[in-house]
């Protein structure tokens, strides 16, 4: 077997209507149609990552299985758009070699990591 790309996050929602509705207005992903999704396409610069990590890691909260990490542009201009909805962060902002990262929650609690490499 040889995969060749990251195929998709799935997960059960309390509520698909207002995560679509959160989804769109705070991260710009429209998920407007009948199967709740979204295809996100793959640009220059941009690898999706799969990483496990150890199950008391406190990197984000313990019973939550997955966590979502997007790869924006300029976290500089995504601060100013969160700010502007009123979503919080979740933890400072941080910086490595890696790249600026940034934390915050859906409306069902669940940590997203937002990050510019």
């Amino acid at each position: 077997m040889n995969v060749i790309g990251f195929g998709g996050v799935f997960w059960r929602s309390r509520n698909i209507n207002e995560l679509k509705k959160w989804y769109s207005e705070v991260l710009g992903i429209s998920l407007d149609n009948e199967w709740n999704g979204t295809i996100l396409p793959s640009q220059e610069g941009n690898q999706p990552i799969f990483s496990l990590f150890k199950e008391d890691s406190h990197y984000f909260p313990t019973e939550q299985q997955v966590m979502l990490n997007f790869q924006v542009k300029d976290i500089n201009e995504c601060l100013k758009h969160l700010k502007k909805l009123g979503i919080p962060l979740l933890k400072e902002t941080e910086k490595s070699e890696f790249g600026t990262f940034i934390w915050i929650a859906d409306p069902e609690g669940r940590w997203i990591e937002l990050w510019e490499k």
